[in-house]
This record gives C-alpha cells, sequence and structure tokens, in this order.
C-alpha cells in the first residue's frame, strides 16, 4: 500500500511510519523537518514542507491509496489539527485518494461521556484550545464525502504495541490509557480496508 502520513514526527506517526514501512508500505511523510526522519528507507518519501501548504500537500498526496491524519498540537502552541486537516481535505477531494484516517482524541464530540471526570476538568484548565479545535477538525471530516473513519485514542502511553485493546464504536468503551503503538497498529489496519466507514471508533 501507499500511504500519505500527515504528523509522522509525533509519536503516533513516527510509530504508524516504522510499522507501516516494517510490513513493507511506501510511505510518503509531509514534515517541516526532515532532519527529523530517519530517511534512508527506500520505502520512505519525505516531503518538505507545511500541511497548510495545498501544493506541499498535494505532492504527499500523488499516487497514495490511503492518508493517515496524524496532526497533533503542544499545549501552549497554536492548534494546528482543523487549518491542516482542512487542506488535506480539499487537496484529496481535487484529487487524492479517498480513503482517509484521522487520529482525534476521546472526548471529543460524542465520546465526552467516556471520559471520567477528572480528564474532563484537565481539558478544561489545560486542553481547551486544542480539544475544540479537534472539534472542528472532526466536523470537516465528517461534512467531506470522502471514505473517512475517525479515530478516538483515551490516554496516550511510549509503550510498545501489544495488539490488546479495545476498540469500537460502543459507547461502553472508557478512556483508559493505551500505547501510541496500538493506536498506530489500529489506524494502519484500517487504512487499508473499510471498516468503520463513517464512523469515529474508540480505542483504549
Amino acid at each position: 500500500m501507499k500511504i500519505a502520513l500527515f504528523g509522522a514526527t509525533g509519536g503516533t506517526g513516527r510509530a504508524l511510519l516504522a510499522q507501516a514501512l516494517e510490513r513493507g508500505d511506501e510511505v510518503r511523510a509531509l514534515v517541516r523537518d526532515p532532519g527529523k526522519l530517519d530517511v534512508s528507507d527506500p520505502g520512505l518519501t519525505v516531503i518538505a514542507g507545511d500541511v497548510l501548504d495545498p501544493t506541499a500537500v498535494a505532492d504527499c498526496l500523488a499516487g497514495t491509496d490511503a492518508v493517515a491524519c496524524i496532526l497533533g498540537t503542544k499545549p501552549g502552541q497554536e492548534p494546528i489539527e482543523s487549518r491542516g486537516t482542512n487542506v488535506i481535505l480539499e487537496q484529496m477531494q481535487a484529487s487524492g485518494p479517498r480513503r482517509l484516517v484521522v487520529v482525534s482524541s476521546m472526548g471529543v464530540g460524542d465520546s465526552i461521556d467516556q471520559v471520567a471526570l477528572a480528564f474532563r476538568l484537565i481539558m478544561q484548565m489545560t486542553l481547551k484550545r486544542i480539544m475544540e479545535d479537534k472539534e472542528r477538525q472532526e466536523q470537516l471530516v465528517m461534512a467531506s464525502d470522502l471514505d473517512w473513519t475517525i479515530v478516538r485514542p483515551g490516554g496516550l502511553t511510549d509503550g510498545p504495541r501489544t495488539g490488546s485493546y479495545q476498540a469500537g464504536t460502543e459507547k461502553a468503551i472508557r478512556a483508559g490509557r493505551v500505547s501510541r503503538a496500538d493506536v498506530a497498529d489500529f489506524v494502519l489496519g484500517l487504512l487499508g480496508d473499510r471498516r468503520f466507514l463513517h464512523q469515529t471508533p474508540a480505542i483504549s
């Protein structure tokens, strides 16, 4: 499979990139600083640029079969999720692939009740702008006519890929901790099929 990857230098993006290359996929990754990635793997093509630049996004999408959007913002930074995703959507609708898997977060949209009260308070105090931007991001994706799936992970850790996680649309799934490597494993599986088409599965 040929994958366009946005957010390759973040924790989940790095995990997905490593897993994709390990299984023999070809990956085109758009990054602002190519020096943050090991470009020695022949399956990886790095495009230097910004996700807000339509030309760079179109270059990343060229010839690919599916798109993984794993954009993230650190607290205190200006959120990039909705603006970057909007550019990706526009370019996909113009000439890119149709399959899109976006990583958002539990606590966004109708998953708010799956999150413990303590984390909701943290969201309001320190992550409010980021979570609000993820809401806008999800709304943009849902309004598109692409073959999208939005993945909502619980609390992310840097643990190993275990393959032992809950994932689905059941509201009984609570926002527990899950490794970025397991989220990447789930996303990578979705890129190649139509499971959870136009749905928002949680993973925990």
